[in-house]
C-alpha cells in the first residue's frame, strides 16, 4: 500500500502567501496547476521563436510536481524563507528530506520514474529553469490579481518579482509578458470585448 497519492491530495489543502491578506486564498493544487500550463507555454514559445528542444510536455508535468513537498513542509512564507543564508540552506535540507519521503512512498517498480518528478536534485536543470521561471510568473500574476481586488498588500511583491522577471535570462519570459500578461490587468467584460 502507497501514502503517496493521499498525500498529494492535500496539495489543494496548503493556502499560499500566509502571511498577507488575499481577496482569494490561492493553494498549492491550484498554484501547480497554473506553473504546469506556464511552463508548457514558456517551452513551446522557446522551442519556436528561440530554437531550443525541450519538451512541454515534460516541463508541465514539472511543474505539476514543483511543489510536492509541501505537503509535509506546508509553504513558508518567502520573507522567512529567504530572511539570511542559514535559514534558507536549512530550508533546502527540510524541502530534499520531504522529497526523500513522498519518493520512498512510491512503490519500488515506479520510483525510477517519479525521481526526477519529486526529488529536485534529480531535475534536469534546464526543465528546473523553465519551471522556476513559470512559478515566478505565476506568484507575479497572483500580484495582478490582487492588486484588480483593491489589495494594496502585494505591492511589494509585485516589485521584487518584477525585478526578477526582467532579470530572468530566459527570452521566452519577456515574450510571454508581453503577449499575455497584460489581459490580467482587465475585467472580463473587457477581455471579451477584445474576442
Amino acid at each position: 500500500m502507497s501514502h503517496l497519492f493521499a498525500h498529494l491530495a492535500r496539495m489543494k489543502l496548503i493556502q499560499r502567501w500566509p502571511l498577507m491578506y488575499n481577496v482569494h486564498q490561492e493553494n498549492v493544487q491550484e498554484h501547480s496547476l497554473q506553473v504546469a500550463m506556464v511552463a508548457h507555454a514558456l517551452v513551446i514559445i522557446s522551442n519556436k521563436k528561440f530554437a531550443t528542444e525541450l519538451d512541454p510536455y515534460k516541463a508541465a508535468t514539472f511543474g505539476i510536481f514543483h511543489d510536492t513537498s509541501e505537503v509535509l513542509t506546508g509553504d513558508l512564507p518567502t520573507p522567512v524563507k529567504y530572511f539570511n543564508k542559514e535559514i534558507e540552506a536549512e530550508y533546502k535540507k527540510i524541502e530534499a528530506i520531504a522529497e526523500q519521503r513522498l519518493l520512498e512512498m512510491v512503490p519500488e517498480e515506479f520510483r525510477e520514474e517519479y525521481a526526477e518528478l519529486i526529488d529536485s536534485s534529480q531535475t534536469d536543470d534546464d526543465y528546473k529553469a523553465v519551471v522556476k521561471s513559470a512559478d515566478t510568473l505565476c506568484a507575479y500574476l497572483k500580484c495582478l490579481e490582487e492588486q484588480s481586488a483593491g489589495n494594496h498588500e502585494f505591492n511589494t511583491a509585485k516589485k521584487r518579482l518584477e525585478e526578477r522577471l526582467d532579470n530572468d535570462p530566459n527570452p521566452a519570459v519577456q515574450y510571454f509578458r508581453d503577449c499575455f500578461i497584460p489581459s490580467f490587468t482587465l475585467n472580463l467584460d473587457e477581455i471579451n470585448k477584445m474576442l
